[in-house]
């Protein structure tokens, strides 16, 4: 923040501070989120257009040719499909990222724009996607012998991805990072976890549900149908830019209130804010350089 506030928090302050950045900052977070995601919208309505409509009965002859056609149109889905999952990744490790490292410059006091924000993303995208894919093999690790250890361990590694940015970690050592700073901390995530989940379905009712429903309702036109989805591609679009850096802004302030807590990172601060410091050892971290 602009005072440097720098201090332990309680639990309805961390979620406090996270709604206050996100309020104050409200276009740089939009944007650092939305720029990504509008790769995710155009591939998945191009889909949605894409689809075939219903063959109309024919000769045999016109039954081959669609025949072809069905073959032609699911070889471009698995295409499709495979392009739209590398986009997808790309975008979101562009946001994460983005996000984590404004919050950073924003809540130690500096500035940032949305172009300086994605920029620092570039060559931390192989790094940061082990992090979420170990991140993601952990929890369903867990989740293997029932649901509680699943969410217990999604809870313990909640900060591995500020870790991973703002330390310079690799995707090993910042899980390991994440689960030294959130030991007993752990329900505190949980809650924070629970919040987002509550605003994602919130978003998603609104802004996705009345489109479902209305391409339900026109499940007889094929050309209504496009119609309908390619909305409910939109408001899928609007619901995910408008809650996501809601988690990533308070994964990052948990991540700096778990430092000032059990590494007393604001002395620290305070005594060197040029971020002289080495990464990863309890000193500034490594983007403050």
């Amino acid at each position: 923040m602009a005072d440097l506030d720098l201090r332990p928090l309680s639990l309805g302050e961390i979620l406090d501070r996270t709604f206050s950045l996100y309020r104050r900052h409200f276009i740089l977070f939009l944007g650092i989120n939305a720029f990504p995601q509008l790769l995710i919208l155009a591939v998945n309505i191009a889909q949605t257009l894409l689809v075939a409509t219903p063959a109309v009965v024919g000769k045999p002859p016109a039954d081959a040719l669609q025949s072809r056609a069905a073959t032609g149109l699911l070889a471009f889905g698995v295409v499709g499909g495979i392009i739209a999952l590398i986009v997808y990744f790309v975008a979101y490790l562009f946001a994460q990222g983005g996000t984590v490292y404004a919050v950073s410059d924003l809540y130690l006091g500096r500035t940032t724009t949305i172009g300086a924000s994605l920029s620092r993303m570039r060559g931390q995208l192989g790094s940061l996607f082990g992090v979420l894919l170990l991140n993601g093999l952990a929890v369903m690790g867990g989740a293997i012998f029932l649901i509680i250890p699943g969410i217990y361990i999604a809870c313990r590694l909640i900060v591995c991805v500020p870790a991973a940015l703002l330390e310079d970690l690799g995707p090993r050592a910042s899980l390991e990072r994440s689960f030294r700073l959130t030991k007993d901390n752990a329900g505190r995530a949980f809650v924070v976890y629970l919040l987002y989940f509550i605003l994602v379905y919130a978003a998603l009712f609104l802004f996705m549900f009345p489109f479902a429903f209305f391409a339900g309702l026109a499940a007889k036109d094929p050309s209504m149908i496009r119609f309908w989805m390619s909305l409910t591609q939109v408001g899928n679009f609007l619901a995910t830019v408008l809650v996501s850096p809601f988690l990533t802004i308070a994964t990052a302030v948990f991540y700096y209130d778990l430092r000032v807590r059990k590494e007393a990172f604001d002395l620290q601060f305070m005594m060197n804010p040029s971020g002289n410091l080495p990464s990863g050892t309890g000193g500034v971290p490594h983007t403050l350089a």
